[in-house]
Order: structure tokens, then sequence, then C-alpha cells
């Protein structure tokens, strides 16, 4: 199968009527858009990204960028995982960029990324938020094909995250681990073989009310279920997820999701709704 090249570009933008829409979108392969969805309750747009393809090959090169204008309000998810199939000797990569304006808003909620036995893959994440704007983004790994006694298996596994509020660095992080090191640290934790993870950052403008919702979040730690929370040095939060199993991460999500809504409504839209 031939290497793909892969180019996905969104932006939210404003209408006459003040519905968020796709002011400007373009993609090829392997990315695919389907039909976006208004909700006026939520008042945010959801687009579902989708890779028609059987996942990531070796030599594949994606390319994403999504932007969002003031005012507008966008949610992007995907229907299915992203398997990252085996590969012989060479390795695929993912760039994607984020960038939200004053008052903007962008949620970006996929589904888990799922390494299979000998692939090699990085993935590079750059998030530039403006003052006043604000973002969540969640990241979820499993551990490999977990039915087919594969877990900590790939070759390499690298995914950077970089976070700008403005000008300002506030969050730098890669993850890069050997199969073997996290199997360890999941038999030493007992979240075993199964475990699955998720990196969160949530970037907004720090308010008063902000510790009842906090401190029920950091109260989801316990029963399967391990979370760390941390606050930015400036303009938000870095939550870190260890679910036992696949259910049980997603099960946080929920949650951690519907707690945080108290602060940020549009966190109470459904991202599966499509």
């Amino acid at each position: 199968m031939p290497e793909l090249q892969g180019h996905l570009s969104l932006r939210a933008a404003l209408d006459a009527r003040g519905r968020s829409v796709l002011a400007a979108q373009s993609f090829r392969a392997p990315y695919h858009l389907s039909k976006p969805y208004w909700d006026a309750d939520a008042q945010t747009l959801l687009a579902q990204v989708v890779n028609p393809t059987a996942g990531i090959l070796e030599g594949d090169r994606l390319e994403s960028t999504i932007a969002v204008d003031p005012d507008a309000a966008l949610l992007v998810t995907t229907p299915s995982a992203s398997r990252v199939f085996r590969m012989k000797s060479g390795a695929a990569e993912s760039r994607q960029q984020f960038s939200v304006a004053a008052n903007g808003w962008l949620e970006v909620m996929p589904e888990p990324l799922v390494p299979h036995r000998g692939c090699s893959y990085r993935q590079a994440t750059r998030i530039e938020v403006a003052p006043g704007g604000a973002l969540f983004f969640a990241d979820l790994l499993m551990a490999g094909r977990i039915a087919h006694g594969e877990a900590w298996e790939w070759r390499r596994l690298c995914l950077e995250t970089e976070v700008r509020l403005g000008s300002e660095l506030i969050l730098r992080e890669r993850f890069d681990p050997a199969g073997a090191e996290l199997r360890a640290l999941a038999e030493l934790s007992g979240s075993g073989p199964s475990a699955c993870f998720a990196n969160v950052v949530l970037i907004a403008t720090p308010g008063e009310n902000d510790a009842p919702w906090l401190e029920a979040v950091a109260k989801l730690h316990g029963d399967g279920l391990w979370l760390g929370l941390s606050t930015l040095r400036r303009g938000g939060w870095s939550i870190k997820l260890v679910g036992v199993d696949s259910m049980r991460l997603r099960d946080g999500l929920r949650a951690l999701r519907r707690l945080a809504s108290a602060r940020f409504p549009k966190l109470a839209y459904n991202p599966r709704k499509l």
C-alpha cells in the first residue's frame, strides 16, 4: 500500500446568524470529514473526522490544522480508534496544530490511539490559545490490542505536546517510553496489562468559582481510576488519567467532563451525539 500524505484543515467562525460554521475546510486521505452538526442548546458545532482506511501505516505523514475564530465554538471527535499498524523498519508521523482566538472554544475529543506490535509512531501536538480563549484537549492511549494478548509491544511511541497561552509557553511534555517500562509501571501500580491512559489539557481563564469542580474532579481518583490534577503556571490545568481498562477510562472521562461542565457549560455537549 502506498504511503499517505494526509492533510486536514478546518476553521470555525460565526456566520451572519451567530452560529458557528466551518468557514474553511480542506482534507485528503486518510482524512475524511462527515457532515458537521450544529447543536443549538450547546451553541457548538460538532465535526467528526473519519479515517476510511484501515489505519496508520509505515511511511504515513499526517498534518492537521484546526482553528477557531473569536466567539465560535467547535467540538472535533472521531467515530473509532486510530490504529497504528506493525512496521517493518520505517515509521509514521502525525503533526497537529490547534489554535483558539479570544472568546473562542475548541474541544478535541478523539477515540483512543491503539499502537500494534512493532509499530513506530510520533505525534507532535502544538496548541495556541489567545488570552480569553478556551480549549479542552484529550489524548487517549490504549496499551495495544488487548483482546489479542498484545500490550506494550510497540517499537517506538513518542507523543509530544506543547501549549502556548498568547506567546507564553505554559506546558511542554514528551511521552517516549519503551513498552517494557510501561508494563513494569502498570504491574507496580496494579493497573495491569489492560490499562488505558488519557492526557487532558484544559485551558481557560481561572475564576473564583473553580474550587468546587476541581475538588470534585480530584475525588474521582480511586476504584480502578488513577487521576492526577495540576494547575499550570497560568491559564489552565493538566489532568492525567489511568484506567484499569478502557471502560473505566471512558467512565472517568465522562465524569470529568460532567463535573467540569458546571464551570464550562460546553462540556455538557455529548461528543458521541452523531
